[in-house]
């Protein structure tokens, strides 16, 4: 367990302090409970703030190889959470120019000059392109090049509708992103994942291949206490879909990355349009909960959003989950096909973590609640026509604009002159301007040329269309 007092390499970040007792006993309990109720040769599941593993436990035995039983160090097979990679080394490729997620991938990739498909497409599953290869089934067998791949798989009759259409997810897909990142760096991919992340992350037990301590994947029959080893191949041009092994222990440093806490891998700006939703995940018959943007899943259960991914592999499951307030992570691996890991298992651990030991930041305030200066004169009501909202100050410096009747609400970050830039909703994107009289006072705001008043439709202000001369009148 970490101690308190140690710093992150990247930005001086004070190691989180370990969880107290009886909160530990809390997530000990949940932890062999879920084990025996999804029937897991094995488990090991972590909690990481700001990149350090904070509290982590496992059970089982069923497979170790190096080690008596599962621990942290253990390498499971993470499966797509490659994906997560793979979206990285995109995104920092697009911040040095080197691509644009708009550009056909057929400019970086001449063999593909017939396939009307984006980069961003690619990231986002929105390439019409089909989930798996031919047979045979790619998990299970030994992979196949890239030049196989394009023959097969990669051809414009290949599409199965228009690109940009819908959310369709494709390994296929990601297995060219891999490739584009390769031809990029003049490298093969597993060195470049090695060059651009690991090695500077010191991530030193994710490997292509598993070195021991690692488990043994296994299938569990659905009606016995009986398992079956699952193979395991070199997928080749496949390999950037699934084909990382790592651990509980770096899989939380790689959490502190996707949460914002190593700019020095990339920036906070990429790191946000990763997680906005670009495609919804439309299940017939179910509630829209789940979303996908440029290499990670993002879910909203209640109007809480996290984001990450999953990995499925035969005879391996993982879990990568990010709080988007508290960037609060979970962890886990467990060596089963395709069965346990409970969503709602890794919902409540967050949930519990970040409400029962919440992040302290220097003040001793939760992170983002330490007070700042509320531009007074902007806060409290307002009116939109004849609508009421009202304008209040976040403790992080931003406003938020909310109505009676929502449809228009938001928040706003301070743009640093005076002006505030919308982040969600409605305004999403556009400037709040503070609109001032001859003597300084706020006569209105204006919102993407909505105007928003002190009174119902003030005559003082500057309203589009002007006011009615009569002003208002009885009923």
């Amino acid at each position: 367990m970490p101690t308190e007092g140690g710093t992150s390499q990247a930005d001086e970040v004070t190691v989180p302090a370990p969880l107290r007792e009886d909160l530990v006993r809390k997530l000990e309990q949940s932890l062999t409970e879920e084990q025996s109720a999804s029937r897991l040769p094995t488990i090991a599941v972590g909690l990481a703030r700001g990149g350090h593993l904070v509290w982590w436990g496992a059970r089982g035995s069923a497979g170790i190889v190096g080690e008596d039983a599962a621990t942290a160090a253990a390498q499971y097979r993470m499966g797509s959470i490659t994906k997560t990679f793979v979206a990285v080394l995109v995104m920092r490729l697009r911040e040095e120019g080197a691509v644009d997620l708009e550009s056909p991938i057929g400019a970086h990739i001449p063999e593909l000059a017939d396939l009307p498909v984006s980069i961003g497409q690619l990231l986002s599953h929105t390439s019409g392109l089909p989930a798996e290869t031919p047979a045979p089934w790619w998990e299970r067998a030994h992979g196949i090049s890239f030049d196989r791949l394009i023959a097969t798989s990669l051809r414009r009759s290949d599409l199965l509708w228009r690109p940009g259409r819908k959310f369709h997810y494709s390994n296929v897909g990601f297995a060219v992103l891999g490739e584009l990142v390769s031809r990029k760096r003049s490298a093969p991919f597993s060195d470049v994942v090695q060059n651009e992340l690991l090695g500077p992350l010191a991530m030193g037990r994710t490997t292509a291949r598993p070195v021991a301590p690692f488990a043994r994947g296994f299938a569990v029959h659905p009606h016995a206490d009986l398992l079956l080893e699952e193979p395991e191949h070199d997928a080749v041009a496949m390999a950037p879909a699934g084909q990382l092994w790592s651990t509980i222990e770096d899989l939380a440093i790689w959490s502190g990355v996707l949460a914002g806490e190593r700019p020095d891998i990339l920036s906070e700006e990429a790191l946000g349009e990763m997680r906005e939703p670009i495609a919804v995940v439309d299940a017939p018959g179910q509630p829209w909960v789940s979303a996908y943007g440029l290499g990670l899943f993002i879910t909203n259960q209640a109007g809480r959003r996290r984001y990450g991914h999953t990995g499925g592999m035969p005879g391996h499951w993982a879990v990568l989950l990010i709080d988007d307030v508290t960037k609060d992570a979970v962890v886990a691996f467990a060596n089963s096909t395709y069965q346990g890991l409970r969503p709602a298992f890794f919902d409540d651990l967050l949930s519990l973590f970040s409400s029962e030991q919440p992040r302290q930041g220097a003040s001793g305030h939760p992170v983002g609640t330490e007070p700042r200066d509320a531009p007074a004169d902007l806060l409290g009501t307002w009116y939109w026509g004849p609508v009421q909202y009202a304008v209040a100050s976040r403790r992080d410096g931003r406003l938020e604009l909310r109505g009676a009747h929502p449809g228009r609400d938001c928040t706003f970050h301070p743009n640093g002159d005076g002006t505030f830039r919308g982040e969600s909703g409605y305004f999403d994107g556009e400037t709040l301007a503070v609109r001032r009289a001859a003597d300084g006072t706020v006569s209105h705001l204006d919102i993407a040329s909505f105007v928003f008043t002190r009174a119902p439709y003030d005559p003082r202000a500057d309203i589009p269309g002007g006011v009615d001369e009569k002003g208002w009148q009885p009923w």
